[in-house]
């Protein structure tokens, strides 16, 4: 069965959230996701809630830590009870430069804050649905005082489902130990899945005495419709950019590793910090580009990711920014191979 498909924001404008959310959900996508890029991931998911009755709603990803558990458990408490049970959670540590320089907070063991993080929201769910004291003590987090006038109470909706972003083994692992799902970065191959992501979150669901058909693997594609030439060339020089982009990143190094790439790696990294963005993506040569993204029209692209895929994920979404009135015929004719092939 295919996966489900939806749509990831990397840029919103508030004013045109109403009018974006009633198109994708009319066109049909499963869901709707924001990035915490320049704008903030939460406030047009309240709008989303508000124009839409049957997409999923998620955060792809919330930064973590410049948030508190408190603020976080706030959050999508009540864009859970607004959406009616529909709102995702989807949380990530980001790198260490953004986290100290941008962001402007302490980056310290994030494994481990991220399950604190991770568990801390659920004791303070389990307080507000089930009227339990609210006793939570770790190593970064001690949270005891919940009274009757900071207590939204019970809500009538399961818990909203945690998402977390993985890239390396030990956030993979705490993924399938602990959450509902994974955002697995668009920076990947099908050897990273099969070598890698998959073998470690097994293990975590294994830890976490935890089904794999209760848990979702969720991934954005680089795609590349052929349709329009123009667009077609569009597509494939911003794919190129973006794996370059990601693949200068030490942290998102693993990949390079996998299929030997190193040296690449190595020479965007140096690109990278001379600023010479421009330059990165003639070193995406055609095999990694092959390697890492999918290319075909519209409408056959729906095969070629299940070729690819197959069962391996759950849900996915485009690398490639939808625009209400743009290509809506080729995402008409996508999201059909979608539903046609599930």
């Amino acid at each position: 069965m295919i996966m489900k498909f939806d749509t990831t924001l990397l840029v919103h404008d508030l004013a045109e959230m109403a009018a974006y959310t009633q198109a994708a959900e009319a066109l049909g996508f499963d869901g709707i996701w924001t990035a915490e890029t320049n704008h903030d991931v939460f406030l047009p998911l309240t709008l989303a809630a508000e124009h839409s009755q049957r997409v999923n709603l998620g955060t792809a990803i919330a930064v973590a830590f410049p948030r508190t558990p408190t603020i976080l458990a706030h959050l999508a408490w009540d864009l859970a009870k607004y959406s009616h049970g529909r709102f995702i959670l989807g949380l990530g540590p980001q790198v260490k430069a953004h986290n100290v320089l941008r962001l402007g907070v302490k980056w310290e063991k994030p494994v481990k804050r991220m399950r604190e993080t991770i568990e801390a929201i659920h004791a303070l769910w389990d307080c507000w649905q089930h009227d339990k004291p609210l006793d939570f003590e770790g190593e970064f987090f001690l949270l005891k005082l919940m009274t009757p006038f900071f207590n939204p109470g019970p809500i009538e909706y399961p818990n909203p489902p945690i998402y977390v972003a993985a890239v390396n083994e030990q956030m993979l692992r705490l993924a399938g130990e602990l959450c509902e799902g994974v955002h697995v970065h668009a920076i990947h191959s099908v050897k990273y899945f099969d070598e890698y992501a998959l073998p470690h979150l097994e293990a975590g669901l294994a830890r976490g005495e935890r089904a794999r058909a209760n848990f979702s693997v969720n991934t954005a594609v680089f795609a590349i419709p052929t349709d329009d030439p123009d667009y077609a060339a569009w597509a494939e020089q911003f794919v190129r950019q973006q794996i370059s982009f990601y693949m200068s990143t030490p942290a998102y190094r693993v990949l390079a590793e996998l299929h030997g790439w190193q040296e690449t790696a190595k020479e965007l990294s140096v690109l990278a910090r001379n600023g010479r963005w421009a330059d990165m993506p003639a070193l995406i040569n055609d095999n990694m580009l092959d390697t890492i993204a999918v290319t075909g029209t519209w409408a056959e692209l729906p095969h070629i990711v299940q070729q690819r895929y197959g069962r391996r994920i759950d849900r996915l979404s485009y690398y490639l920014p939808y625009i209400p009135g743009q290509n809506e015929d080729g995402w008409r004719a996508t999201i059909a191979g979608f539903k046609n092939r599930s």
